[in-house]
């Protein structure tokens, strides 16, 4: 398991470091398409984890800004607003109050506690089951993403209830018949049998293409 003292500084510190991961894997992304779709769901959840922060064209401009920021401006998609200057990163930001308290699950990170939070406030049902799914996407996400490794659908969900002091829950038959569980983003990293196989691929189209 990774350590936070052993890994980059966070460029922006109120995001967490399982947002600025989802930058990075975002940026090695191919298509540009596919890859302005999940900047633009990143963008919903950076504004979930700042909740307190009204919606206005201003701080919908700013949460953009912040995502090209934490690209360290390296970021080719189709946004509604344009790039920011590299010039901002060097204004001083407005001073943070940090509340720094103990996180259960650190691969998790506190976002996932705070959209915890706002999914047990939610009063209509199917709003509620809405946010379970999406936070038990997220965790398989940020589990694999510290890991390397794939995490049973039945701890995402026994971790949920743990955090939210039993307040929500789902169906784990529902979750794993219905795969709603699956992560969001997929690690690109192949196995030597993928590799092996592939390069067994273009040797036989290789042949065919000799033969014709």
């Amino acid at each position: 398991m990774e350590y936070n003292t052993s890994q980059p500084a966070l460029i922006l510190r109120e995001y967490g470091r399982n947002v600025q991961k989802l930058v990075k894997y975002i940026k090695t992304i191919e298509d540009k398409e596919e890859r302005s779709q999940k900047a633009a769901t990143l963008i919903e959840l950076m504004r979930q984890v700042t909740p307190s922060v009204k919606e206005t064209i201003e701080t919908n401009q700013k949460l953009w800004d912040d995502l090209y920021i934490m690209a360290n401006f390296d970021l080719d998609i189709d946004s509604p607003f344009p790039p920011p200057e590299t010039s901002v990163i060097n204004k001083k930001p407005k001073r943070m109050d940090y509340v720094y308290h103990h996180v259960k699950y650190k691969h998790y990170g506190k976002n996932i506690e705070l959209l915890i939070n706002q999914a047990i406030d939610k009063e209509d049902p199917q709003e509620k089951e809405d946010a379970i799914i999406y936070i038990g996407k997220l965790m398989k996400s940020f589990y694999s993403s510290w890991n390397n490794e794939v995490i049973d659908d039945a701890i995402i969900l026994e971790n949920m209830k743990s955090i939210s002091k039993g307040k929500l829950d789902i169906d784990l038959e529902k979750v794993k018949e219905d795969n709603l569980f699956e992560r969001l983003y997929k690690n690109k990293r192949k196995t030597n049998n993928q590799r092996s196989s592939k390069n067994d691929n273009r040797k036989s189209n290789n042949r065919r293409r000799r033969k014709n």
